[in-house]
């Protein structure tokens, strides 16, 4: 969208988003695609907390740059892994995640994909995430809009956060 095309949405009583994509995208996840999957997935405060319920911290996350991840683990087999051979540590075999499947969660980051979140001026704006242009096989393949369904991608604690920006990567 062009600059004067933003516009605002309320997401939740009193928390909106500044919207920077087209209002027309729709996004499903398609089967087999886990591209998102490859990569680290960012841990806010509050995932690690629940992540902790579910998970040992020190055999599935990683630290970088002062901040913590999920750990990114060498997968024995050719599906579902980036080119290096790794991928999520939650990533399971046939594509699912663990966490989602197994105890109804997911960290925030996962959630917010293929969004890209960031602060500025003091609003919350969301886009595309840049690389889910490229990678990502879910957008605009079925009915489900996304500016009408985005308080399933934007959790609440988005606007909570010091620094929500959704373009740090393991």
């Amino acid at each position: 969208m062009s600059a004067d095309a933003t516009r605002r949405v309320e997401v939740y009583p009193d928390r909106e988003v500044v919207v920077e994509f087209d209002p027309a995208l729709t996004f499903e996840c398609v089967d087999d695609c886990t591209w998102c999957c490859h990569h680290g997935v960012l841990l806010y405060d509050r995932d690690l907390l629940e992540l902790a319920q579910r998970a040992n911290l020190a055999e599935t996350t990683t630290e970088f740059r002062g901040e913590k991840f999920v750990t990114r683990e060498a997968k024995d087999r050719d599906d579902h892994v980036a080119e290096d051979g790794h991928a999520c540590a939650f990533l399971r075999e046939d594509g699912l995640c663990s966490l989602h499947l197994e105890e109804d969660w997911k960290p925030t980051r996962c959630s917010v994909f293929p969004l890209g979140v960031w602060l500025e001026d003091g609003d919350l704006h969301v886009d595309i995430r840049e690389s889910a242009h490229e990678h990502c096989e879910g957008l605009n393949v079925s009915e489900r809009s996304v500016i009408d369904n985005l308080e399933a991608f934007l959790p609440e604690v988005l606007w909570d956060l010091e620094n929500p920006d959704s373009d740090r990567e393991l």
